[in-house]
């Protein structure tokens, strides 16, 4: 497989911080770099949070750009009963070294991609505001992009609202713009992620992969799946954000259907959510390669891998 270029706009976030390992550590990944966007926590959080794993990685030269701080018109919303305080509640980081650029995550995405070949994958896994303002900035930019893989959404049930999922809902306008700019989607929703969930099995496997990203998987993990507990009453947390990676190092992964999808603007009850017309009611073209179905065993088998492949004491092996 030829190494893809990716751009990883994310608000770590347990599952996040899985994400990025898989990110960072897969030589089939060239990661261009890291733009860190307000969600699951504020945005002094979520790049100090995504700082700490890359340093904890030993992989402290991959860059990490903060961008937007609020959403592109709603209040913030932030998800903090999931993810603790900080965002990444549970592990027990030392001090920080690690800064982020002093560039805007925007202005670093514009002049990313304007430079690029139209190679450049860019994967989201929080709000899409980061994107959004960069496509609005310099609209150009769209035709750059080779293809948007977001962890958003759903074509049934939310899990903020009976509608609406939180990456969505923490910006709706924002999605709009990035799901109407004419490039391919691939959207990874809660209908698939919901299905690997962390049991505690799970965890006990990647314990003894004993490198430094397992037990930062392990840390990361008893604080996630407490709280996805008391929150939904499942006895494993779904790591929602790694299946977008994992799609990407095995495209066998995740089964997708073409469908028409068009964010719920409206400011009512379904505020946020994606209407996925999976049955083509509607006869209009498809926006969106949607996410229907997942191969769980080799989800996890593509985790281990990744975890694997960090030394004991940080850097890769």
């Amino acid at each position: 497989m030829a190494v893809q270029k990716i751009l990883y706009d994310c608000d770590p976030g347990h599952d996040d911080a899985v994400a990025l390992m898989l990110a960072a550590g897969s030589p089939e990944l060239e990661l261009l770099g890291v733009t860190i966007v307000a969600g699951n926590q504020t945005l002094d959080n979520t790049g100090r949070n995504a700082c700490h794993v890359l340093q904890w990685l030993g992989r402290e030269e991959i860059p990490v750009y903060t961008g937007c701080e609020r959403p592109m018109v709603r209040d913030r919303v932030t998800a903090g009963d999931i993810h603790g305080e900080t965002g990444l509640d549970g592990p027990v980081f030392p001090p920080l070294r690690k800064r982020p650029e002093p560039e805007h995550a925007v202005r670093f995405l514009v002049r990313t991609l304007m430079s690029s070949q139209g190679d450049v994958t860019v994967v989201t896994s929080g709000p899409m505001t980061n994107l959004a303002m960069a496509l609005r900035m310099e609209p150009a930019a769209a035709e750059k992009i080779r293809r948007i893989v977001l962890m958003g959404g759903s074509y049934t049930n939310g899990n903020v609202t009976p509608a609406a999922e939180f990456n969505i809902l923490a910006d709706p306008e924002a999605a709009h713009v990035c799901f109407t700019a004419g490039r391919p989607v691939t959207m990874i929703g809660l209908d698939v992620t919901r299905k690997v969930l962390c049991y505690p099995e799970i965890v006990e496997r990647m314990a003894r992969a004993d490198t430094c990203a397992s037990r930062l998987f392990v840390d990361l993990m008893g604080h996630f799946c407490r709280t996805q507990k008391e929150v939904f009453g499942w006895e494993g947390g779904p790591l929602h954000d790694p299946v977008t990676i994992a799609s990407l190092l095995d495209p066998a992964l995740v089964v997708t259907k073409p469908m028409n999808v068009r964010i719920d603007l409206s400011h009512g009850e379904s505020y946020g959510r994606t209407n996925c017309d999976a049955f083509g009611y509607l006869g209009l073209p498809a926006t969106a390669d949607v996410a229907v179905d997942i191969d769980v065993p080799r989800f996890w088998d593509i985790i281990e891998t990744g975890l694997r492949r960090y030394s004991e004491t940080g850097k890769q092996a």
